[in-house]
């Protein structure tokens, strides 16, 4: 069996602007289980990439272990790529965004390998603002381990061999919030209407970007007693409002009534429209966003769509004042200053 995607492809498939079509961005066949919500997802970051016209060189995508850290190799096969230890991926993506921050750094993790092992490193990554995508494919249980609960697992969820979970569960996008990230959003596998432009809007900000993503395993925790299942999420989905990414090179168009929608210029000129916003909470505000979380979480109820956005981002580079330029691009005399500069630092340390 070939895991090889066939190079053949309609001759009239659609472009963007640099001439691509959306298999330039696809990666090999996926291994997954039938119907596995991660595929979703890696459909969702080909659309978005491509729709942006993003050249695959310029994107490095980084995972963990798991069932999630294995879609990189489904898509953006021609993108730089790291598979990194269990739970040590943010370091890995420290590390490389320190080195070079021209390029645009994806990474996609699981709710095992972010909320449990990883979860130090995850706080970290988000307290210093390092400037990445950080997607987490949760479908609360260990896929590749014959389905344990995770700790993203909800009280009283019950999985499709297990008794009910009697812990509480660990929100990332609150957990995100409190820890001070720019960026919180949560979207569901089956919604890619929603989470193809919320991909767009992490890729364009400038700082940590979290996209949570309920993404249901269809092998250990698909029943009507999961609250990660296909039915729960469908059934108790509440969306903050729907998005819409608009292009810096684009004419900004929308349709909506004055006072229901908020309108955000990112970093790069592009701009994002939130239109008919949830009631009470105000994407801008971090405890109106901790407060409707914890509103829905009460209901029992999950929130979708884009929660939190920091307009004033300052990202790890900025913070730290580093060097523009990538690091092997520097050259012995930016290395190696002299005794001159050598000494001048250490006048300055008396």
């Amino acid at each position: 069996m070939s895991y090889i995607n066939p190079t053949f492809r309609h001759p009239e498939l659609a472009v963007n602007d640099l001439g691509y079509t959306k298999a330039d961005y696809e990666g090999s066949l996926s291994t997954l289980c039938a119907g596995c919500g991660h595929d979703s997802i890696s459909g969702a970051i080909v659309k978005a990439v491509h729709e942006m016209s993003i050249e695959p060189h310029k994107i490095a995508k980084i995972s963990g272990i798991g069932c999630s850290s294995k879609t990189p190799n489904y898509f953006l096969g021609k993108s730089h790529g790291f598979n990194s230890v269990h739970g040590r991926m943010p370091s890995v993506a420290t590390g490389a965004n320190m080195a070079n921050r021209d390029l645009i750094y994806l990474a996609v993790s699981g709710d095992g390998d972010t909320a449990s092992i990883g979860l130090g490193q995850f706080t970290h990554a988000i307290r210093r603002n390092l400037n990445m995508v950080y997607i987490v494919m949760n479908n609360g249980c260990y896929g590749l381990t014959k389905g344990q609960d995770s700790a993203t697992a909800d009280e009283g969820s019950r999985s499709k061999k297990g008794d009910p979970n009697p812990f509480t569960a660990i929100d990332l996008c609150a957990t995100a919030l409190q820890i001070g990230a720019g960026f919180v959003a949560r979207s569901f596998s089956g919604d890619r209407e929603q989470l193809v432009p919320l991909i767009k809007a992490a890729i364009t900000h400038q700082g940590f970007a979290l996209i949570d993503v309920i993404s249901p395993c269809v092998t250990f925790n698909n029943t009507e007693a999961s609250t990660k299942s296909y039915e729960f999420v469908r059934a108790h989905s509440e969306a903050t409002g729907t998005l819409d990414f608009v292009p810096m090179r684009q004419e900004i168009t929308a349709s909506y009534h004055p006072g229901t929608s908020n309108e955000v210029t990112m970093h790069d000129g592009s701009v994002i429209h939130l239109h008919k916003l949830t009631e009470g909470l105000d994407p801008f505000d971090r405890a109106s966003a901790m407060n409707v979380i914890e509103q829905h979480r009460q209901q029992g109820q999950i929130l979708t769509g884009l929660i939190f956005m920091d307009r004033d981002s300052r990202d790890l580079h900025e913070a730290l004042d580093t060097v523009t330029r990538p690091l092997n691009q520097l050259g012995p005399e930016d290395l190696c200053p002299g005794s001159k500069v050598l000494e001048n630092i250490n006048a300055s340390l008396r």
